[in-house]
């Protein structure tokens, strides 16, 4: 069984397939040359071709007598360089307001808003790494959908299960893990499971990562759920000490059955849980109290949520309290 690695890539090893060759910087309005598929600035191979017919870098015939018939503007391309260079789409436009508005006898009416560099970075789904981000987080129940009726219209219990923070876009999803473990108090023997919709997030994933893969329209807060699910190590060592327990449990609930079990006896908590000591619980839930972590505001920690199933002590034939578990 092969596990899958995942290796972080940086902006320097892509540099090459996001870099003009003729003016050195990133793309801006990427152009394609539609003979060999070579991009470049649409201002720099517009210039270029004025004393060339062919590509800089392959050196193909673009055309015999209008190599401009032949380039296409490549918006997705153009897209991927904003989403993965940091505050170029910014700066970008800034740039294009402050010489519209040192030039203001240049005609734009033809041209678009982000032309005129009038477009705002949510207007164009571009996320900062140091934008706050704000997201929803509630229990994920696979009932939820069989349940659901035709209008679709939430419940209270299901708008007080679900939580909104706000945090930085390259928070990740180990560090909202941590945070759910840590506010909610979740013993190590249990797992959590951060999900968008119903498939299971990566830790590496940051919200940015989430709101790309995902299409985030930021319509509202970015939907996320969680469950919790026993670990699997943990199972394993209780089964194993089930079986070891085995004998003594067969003998001492032979012997307390013969004996009413008196009303009111202590209980005491299994430290694993098993098959045998389901939750009492359904699903665990956020606090009432949880306030912005960005802002630094404290947070009061709730009190334990994860309560397993106990067997109360039964006596024995020779009146002895002795413990099932």
């Amino acid at each position: 069984m092969t596990m899958h690695r995942t290796t972080r890539i940086k902006i320097t090893e892509l540099n090459p397939h996001l870099m003009c060759v003729l003016c050195g910087g990133y793309f801006i309005d990427a152009t394609t040359i539609i003979e060999c598929l070579h991009s470049f600035c649409k201002m720099c191979i517009v210039r270029y071709l004025e004393t060339s017919k062919y590509c800089p870098i392959c050196d193909v015939q673009v055309h015999k007598t209008k190599p401009l018939l032949n380039i296409r503007s490549d918006k997705t391309l153009q897209d991927i360089v904003y989403k993965l260079v940091p505050g170029l789409f910014k700066n970008e436009m800034k740039r294009r307001r402050d010489f519209y508005a040192e030039h203001p006898s240049v005609d734009v009416a033809n041209g678009s808003n982000e032309d005129r560099g009038e477009v705002a970075d949510e207007d164009k789904r571009i996320i900062t790494d140091d934008e706050i981000i704000s997201l929803s987080i509630e229990f994920f129940n696979p009932r939820a959908k069989q349940q659901s009726n035709a209008e679709n219209k939430q419940t209270k219990e299901e708008v007080n299960n679900k939580r909104y923070l706000q945090c930085p876009a390259a928070m990740t999803v180990m560090h909202l893990r941590k945070f759910l473990r840590s506010k909610m108090d979740i013993p190590c023997t249990f797992q959590i499971e951060v999900m968008y919709e119903d498939e299971p997030l990566k830790d590496y994933y940051t919200l940015m990562d989430i709101a790309y893969i995902y299409t985030w329209r930021r319509n509202g807060p970015l939907p996320l759920k969680y469950r919790v699910r026993p670990n699997c190590k943990k199972m394993k060592i209780a089964h194993q000490q089930d079986g070891l327990n085995s004998a003594n449990r067969s003998e001492s609930d032979s012997a307390s059955d013969k004996a009413s079990s008196p009303a009111g006896a202590p209980s005491t908590s299994s430290p694993l849980p098993s098959p045998s000591t389901p939750l009492q619980s359904p699903h665990p839930h956020f606090p009432h109290n949880i306030s912005n972590p960005v802002n630094g505001s404290s947070m009061t920690s709730p009190s334990r949520q994860f309560t397993f199933g106990s067997k109360a002590r039964k006596p024995s034939l020779n009146g002895s309290s002795t413990s099932s578990g």
